[in-house]
């Protein structure tokens, strides 16, 4: 257990940033869940509406440095190219 004031202080900020963490982690794989569903349903409107939703999520789990940007980039890209796909089906 830590004793000092600032480390006291270090393990709040390390439990908040890790809770925040969690959370956006979760949601992120909801909506991307969410996208995969749709594909596999062939349904192109329901893909494209998760797509929009999920491709802010993931960019804003790499601005607070939840995911590294090249996993963010990563993501779009294959979840884009799984929705494009279904239109040229």
């Amino acid at each position: 257990m830590a004793t000092h004031k600032s480390a006291l202080k270090r393990q709040k900020q390390d439990e908040k940033r890790s809770r925040r963490n969690v959370h956006i982690r979760s949601t992120l794989k909801t909506l991307i869940k969410r996208v995969r569903l749709a594909v596999e349903a062939k349904d192109i409107d329901k893909a494209r509406t998760a797509l929009s939703e999920a491709i802010p999520a993931i960019d804003t789990a790499k601005s607070k440095g939840v995911i590294h940007r090249n996993t963010a980039s990563r993501k779009i890209s294959r979840l884009t190219k799984r929705v494009n796909s279904l239109q040229s089906s």
